[in-house]
């Protein structure tokens, strides 16, 4: 009889499946694993050979269906023991004694996520005894307390007292999602830092967590993978009562100033508030700006809060239309483009002509990857879709096709890749640029 024939693909670096999420933990400078599905199926095939018979067909593996969503939680996350009630320590490793009683710091939303953001970016081990350069516990509370810029290393037992109860529905960057057990405070509880929402189900948001191996940010389930219930969300008691309380969740940009009303003379409120994931009334005034200056052919909607590929892309035509170039003009406004967009100075879109729809990977009108993904909202996606459609691979749409991604669209671009003949990774429901290719040939 003839061996089955089973096909082995290496995953990308981000699979989602459990194996894959586990093993990133785990082992998290090790690209030597194979995926363990694959691995699986190895296993299984080669048992099937050994014991079917002359004249009988292998059946057909079917591969588990990961839930859809930005990450699939593995096993019991985290395990995360944490260290008791302490001071700071110093450079030695030694405590160090808190000049009076420990006391409630003002700060902004701003600098807790740029200070969680430091130990991300640094990769800070975890640990429950031992203390980073900053006199800060490596555990879960000795995180918050850094990022809230606590006089010392609260625990989840304490840090409750630094903050106050709010609803989900309240919930904006810098507050906390808390879980402490005091029947037994080593086993489940912890806290994470709330970095704002993926999307507008608010069913995923960013989490900067530290948990083993290190401190991370990554999509999370609200309120977590687990003990999903017993997560409750707190605002930290010294927020600064200004207008910098607006969300800064996009990546890059430190120490914005404290922004005021939105008049024609309004300061730069900071990089953070502008880039992915960023919902706030900058970007909203960002976007009327730049309608006014010939931006209006980039909009199909709006524009609003929640920054899009559209505020990108024309804040990009106006940086261009200035003459700027490569990392000058990569769409996201800096305080020389808000200047000039506030002043009514410099270049208008019109004048110097929009950019056309811009392509990837040589393909026409191929715009990347990145508009293809949870919480993606953009021209592009309607385009897809419609195109789909017109293919005959429409039937898991309910309504639409719009402009925001969502699992109708993988599983209709998945149809469509495995109609190419297409399979495994080959055929993930993410369109890549020879998906786009064929679809619009």
């Amino acid at each position: 009889m003839a061996t089955p024939v089973f096909e082995e693909f290496d995953p990308a670096g981000d699979c989602d499946c459990p194996g894959c999420a586990h093993w990133r933990r785990v082992l998290p400078y090790s690209r030597a694993g194979r995926h363990p599905a694959a691995r699986r199926a190895v296993i299984v095939a080669a048992a099937a050979s050994a014991a079917l018979g002359a004249g009988h067909v292998a059946p057909a593996l079917a591969a588990p269906y990961a839930p859809p969503g930005p990450g699939v939680p593995a096993g019991d996350e985290p395990s995360t023991p944490q260290g008791t009630k302490a001071p700071l320590h110093g450079r030695g490793g030694q405590p160090v004694k808190p000049k009076g009683a420990l006391r409630v710091p003002a700060t902004t939303r701003a600098e807790i996520i740029n200070r969680a953001r430091k130990w991300v970016d640094a990769r800070v081990p975890y640990s429950m005894s031992e203390y980073w350069t900053d006199g800060y516990r490596q555990d879960c509370s000795g995180f918050v307390s850094m990022a809230w810029g606590l006089t010392g290393n609260e625990w989840t037992g304490s840090l409750g007292q630094y903050g106050t109860q709010i609803a989900k529905e309240e919930l904006e960057p810098g507050d906390i999602l808390l879980f402490h057990n005091p029947a037994d405070p080593q086993k489940g509880s912890h806290v994470v830092i709330f970095g704002g929402w993926t999307d507008y189900t608010h069913t995923y948001y960013i989490a900067y967590e530290q948990t083993p191996p290190h401190a991370r940010r990554q999509a999370t389930p609200y309120a977590y993978w687990n003990n999903s219930d017993r997560y409750v969300p707190y605002r930290y008691k010294g927020l600064a009562a200004d207008a910098a309380e607006a969300q800064p969740t996009a990546p890059g940009g430190a120490n914005p100033s404290v922004p005021a009303d939105p008049k024609p003379a309004t300061p730069y409120p900071g990089a953070a508030y502008f880039g992915p994931g960023a919902n706030n009334k900058y970007v909203t005034q960002l976007g009327q700006m730049l309608v006014a200056r010939g931006a209006r052919p980039f909009y199909t909607s709006g524009p609003g809060p929640r920054w899009s590929d559209a505020d990108r892309r024309a804040t990009q035509a106006f940086q261009q239309a200035q003459g700027w170039k490569d990392g000058d003009a990569d769409g996201l406004p800096g305080a020389h483009t808000w200047e000039l967009l506030v002043s009514g100075k410099g270049k208008s879109i019109a004048a110097a002509g929009a950019s056309g729809p811009p392509a990837s990977h040589g393909v026409d009108g191929y715009p990347g990857r990145a508009l293809f993904r949870p919480g993606a909202n953009n021209e592009f996606v309607t385009r897809l879709g419609e195109r789909l459609v017109k293919k005959g691979f429409g039937k898991y749409y309910t309504a639409g096709p719009g402009p925001r991604w969502g699992e109708a669209d993988r599983r209709n671009v998945e149809a469509f890749q495995r109609s190419q003949g297409w399979r495994g990774g080959a055929a993930d429901g993410c369109p890549g640029p020879e998906t786009w290719r064929r679809l619009f040939s």
